[in-house]
């Protein structure tokens, strides 16, 4: 498979940030990040160009495209990955340490997670992804039934199950994905934890938490399905938003039935805790 990279340079942290997040939406596969520039790249079967200008129009960036032969993301992403650390904020003690399994663990923390992210995303070093683990420490996880709404390498259905989850299913549609939660599950012995291919929630899921570290607009065009999701009091947290997004993603929880309790913030990210009302 070949794949299209598109290099920014002279980038603002900000712009770098709109970039991954409009550019993620539009199917690309793999980001470079450097102090000021940005390497992106997409499959040549899924690049639009419609869709791709339209986003150059938004950002007003400059840019140089070129075609790369197929990317072992793997080996890119080994070459300079560095293990997560989140320190419970209420305690101040060592809570999650995500790893790589090349990695040694690190018995000051109270959960080891081992994720190998291929094309999947989430590791824990992007900021929403951070944010959602970070904030899972303050929600009762102990016999609940848990969904995880957009997966991923399947990092927070782990947390779940290792914080006591009684049943957890990750959900996404992406191939890559799916294969690549369920490779993770196994490093880390999960046995409660289910992995299921669909564009949205399936009827049949009921979740007392659900997890939704997605995007703005995927929340959004499925907040019906998530609210069917629902029993009464369920508690929810979402991530994947960009703080200029703030109201948008208020108005569309409050609109669609959810009380928010609170907006967590970092760099240009939040999360929303809400619970079913």
């Amino acid at each position: 498979m070949e794949y299209i990279q598109f290099l920014f340079e002279d980038l603002s942290t900000d712009k770098k940030e709109i970039l991954i997040a409009l550019l993620g939406d539009a199917g690309f596969e793999g980001f470079e990040e450097s102090n000021q520039s940005l390497k992106a790249f997409i499959p040549e079967s899924l690049f639009d160009q419609s869709l791709y200008d339209s986003i150059i129009d938004i950002v007003n960036v400059k840019y140089l495209q070129s075609n790369v032969k197929q990317i072992n993301w793997n080996e890119k992403w080994e070459s300079d990955f560095q293990p997560v650390e989140v320190i419970d904020t209420t305690t101040s003690k060592p809570f999650v340490y995500i790893r790589a399994s090349f990695h040694e663990t690190n018995p000051a923390f109270e959960h080891d997670i081992i994720v190998t992210p291929k094309m999947s995303f989430g590791t824990g070093h992007h900021p929403t992804t951070f944010l959602m683990v970070l904030n899972m420490q303050q929600l009762d996880f102990a016999g609940k039934t848990v969904i995880d709404f957009g997966t991923g390498t399947g990092v927070l259905a782990i947390l779940a199950e290792k914080l006591g989850a009684a049943s957890v299913v990750g959900i996404d549609c992406d191939d890559w994905s799916i294969d690549n939660a369920k490779e993770n599950l196994a490093a880390n012995g999960c046995t409660k934890t289910t992995i299921i291919k669909a564009e949205t929630i399936p009827s049949e899921y009921k979740g007392e938490i659900i997890l939704a570290n997605i995007n703005l607009n995927i929340i959004a065009a499925n907040i019906k399905e998530i609210k069917a999701a629902c029993l009464p009091g369920t508690q929810l947290l979402f991530s994947g938003i960009m703080i200029h997004d703030e109201q948008k993603i208020l108005d569309a929880l409050s609109m669609g039935g959810f009380a928010i309790q609170q907006v967590y913030k970092r760099e240009n990210w939040l999360a929303v805790s809400a619970v079913n009302i």
